[in-house]
């Protein structure tokens, strides 16, 4: 076994401990299998030593071979009813290993933070957490079973054919060291291969998932050629490493194989002249033909298993890549729950940088007084939407703090800090489900009556009401049969239903039509009222009514103030909107 192997089998064997009694009641089965096996040689070697010579053919009754044969029978038997719960509860036992660390696996990817989720691929994540843990699911169930048999089958062969014949036990088992050398010897290899494999699978599958996600932009720029050229070069290079690893298997299976021949070879050839030298019996003669077909049997098996264990344990190292990747944003010991929010928010001296190094926020200081709605403006890489995550701890700020109600966001549990902030981004992402279902995601457990009131409240009853099931139509993978409009007043129901006291509202209108913009637009006016409001601006025409005005640019903020009072002033802000309202003019007019 590796170096690397080791330290992943002392984390993975936690995972047995809930099912230890199945686990040692599997390799009791697992030794019974064996015992067959190993006892044919021994009984065959008992009727042929009686068989020839003189003395024991008088003892070679009826009686004799018929108790041979009902012991071996019985054997079977026990053979057969072992395998049957190897097979049946061993495998059961396996997928709820499987099941374990899948489930390890998601409510850890749960806690991960936003920046783990921007630098590794959805294609990726999906890999490991299916064909790799169901590779694992076949290892953890066969690894202890084979090495159990093959260990048992080797060690009992061996004390059983040394009171037979030192040499030739000696010379037959002096084969086993090389094939251990060249099972390590390709171990490494097995390994590097198959993790190349496994992580090419997962490429796969993100270049299949991005593909299908933006099938509508495919096919508008009749793209299809470049998708299917981009799909042939990574399923190649799959072919290419899958080709490797089974090149690896054939070598290794190759020499196995000369060593199969070697050790036939030698008991053949060697105990024919101790035969005829008289220092071997015909019946012991026998017994070592027969149990190198028992060990050569058990170590094909081992061999066969290489692969196996290879790729369980390259799952296995995949799922601890992900399994040890930190949890940046976590609650802090004695954190507590922010209850009662009256919706103050309070901006200390706050400073952020990215895990890269890039600075985007310096020395805010900023306070936003209950039910106050604040607009957010600037040029696009500013901070804006930066800004508004850091409410909600889906990033940690580099420097100062955020205060809600006066606590620091950090010591307060995440959960109650996010269930009191209610967010509508540009960006809709429904649920594949019902409409209803979409709306309830605001309030699990919330009741039907209570999901349409919160519709009615978003100006979205109307059109839901008109769809070919209602409330019960199911809207498609991320809501593709609505549209860019129905599918924001869908979230902004979801919000009332949540009922937050504090709203951020991420551009949500940016992406729509005039006629669903003035829609969501009276929906989001009906949200705001009594709550702390945060919005993030495209069209400045919509944030006219804030009580205040920041104007965010990468030197920090560079003015507040309401609408009149920036206009009043000339500054910044009083450009970007003469601009803004000169270029939606212009295409008015156009």
């Amino acid at each position: 076994m590796s170096k690397q192997s080791k330290p992943l089998l002392r984390r993975f064997l936690p995972y047995y401990r809930r099912y230890w009694k199945t686990v040692a009641f599997d390799l009791a089965c697992a030794a019974l299998t064996s015992a067959a096996e190993l006892a044919l040689p021994m009984i065959v070697r008992e009727i042929t030593g009686r068989a020839t010579s003189p003395q024991g053919l008088a003892e070679l009754t009826t009686a004799f071979v018929l108790r041979m044969g009902g012991i071996y029978i019985l054997l079977r038997i026990l053979e057969a009813a072992a395998n049957y719960y190897m097979q049946y509860v061993g495998h059961v036992m396996g997928s709820r290993l499987e099941t374990d660390m899948r489930t390890d696996l998601f409510h850890h990817l749960q806690q991960l933070s936003f920046s783990y989720f921007s630098e590794t691929k959805v294609g990726q994540i999906m890999s490991r957490i299916t064909s790799d843990l169901f590779e694992v699911t076949e290892f953890c169930h066969h690894c202890p079973e084979e090495f159990l048999i093959a260990g048992i089958k080797i060690i009992v062969s061996f004390c059983l054919l040394i009171r037979m014949n030192v040499l030739l036990t000696l010379l037959m088992f002096g084969v086993l060291p090389f094939m251990v050398f060249f099972a390590w010897r390709y171990n490494h290899k097995f390994r590097a291969a198959f993790k190349k494999r496994n992580k090419q699978v997962g490429e796969i599958n993100a270049q299949v998932e991005d593909s299908l996600l933006g099938v509508r932009v495919v096919k508008s720029f009749a793209n299809e050629e470049v998708e299917e050229r981009k799909f042939d070069e990574g399923n190649q290079k799959f072919l290419e490493y899958k080709a490797t690893s089974y090149r690896y298997m054939a070598e290794f299976g190759t020499s196995n194989r000369i060593f199969d021949a070697l050790m036939y070879i030698l008991v053949v050839t060697v105990g024919a002249l101790l035969i005829k030298d008289k220092k071997l019996s015909v019946a012991d003669y026998t017994a070592y033909l027969l149990y190198v077909s028992v060990l050569l049997g058990a170590i094909r098996r081992i061999v066969e298993f290489i692969e196996q264990f290879q790729r369980g344990m390259t799952g296995i190292e995949r799922f601890y890549e992900i399994m040890d990747a930190p949890a940046e944003i976590r609650d802090a010991p004695g954190a507590v729950d922010l209850s009662d929010v009256r919706g103050e928010v309070v901006f200390d001296n706050v400073g952020f940088h990215y895990q890269d190094g890039t600075d985007v926020l310096h020395h805010l200081n900023m306070t936003v007084r209950p039910g106050q709605s604040v607009a957010l403006v600037g040029p696009s890489g500013a901070g804006k939407t930066t800004l508004c995550n850091l409410i909600p701890r889906f990033y940690d700020v580099t420097e100062g703090r955020i205060l809600v109600d006066g606590h620091d966001v950090r010591e307060l549990k995440q959960k109650s800090l996010r269930q009191a902030i209610g967010m509508v981004q540009q960006d809709v992402y429904l649920f594949s489900g019902s409409v209803l279902d979409n709306i309830l995601y605001g309030k699990p457990g919330a009741t039907r009556e209570e999901a349409v009131e919160a519709a009615k409240l978003a100006g979205a009853h109307g059109f839901i009401s008109a769809l070919p099931d209602g409330y019960d139509t199911y809207v498609g993978e991320r809501g593709v049969r609505l549209s860019g409009g129905q599918k924001q007043r869908i979230s902004i129901a979801r919000v009332f239903l949540k009922n937050p006291p504090i709203l951020i509202l991420d551009e949500a209108t940016s992406a729509l039509d005039n006629e669903s913009e003035r829609l969501v637009q009276a929906s989001l006016e009906s949200l705001a009222r009594g709550r702390t409001v945060f919005t993030i601006a495209h069209r400045l025409t919509t944030i006219r009514n804030a009580d205040v005005i920041w104007v965010l640019t990468e030197h920090g903020i560079e003015e507040t103030g309401t609408h009149a009072q920036l206009m009043a002033k000339g500054g910044l802000y009083a450009n970007l909107y003469r601009m803004y309202t000169e270029n939606v003019s212009g295409q008015a007019n156009g």
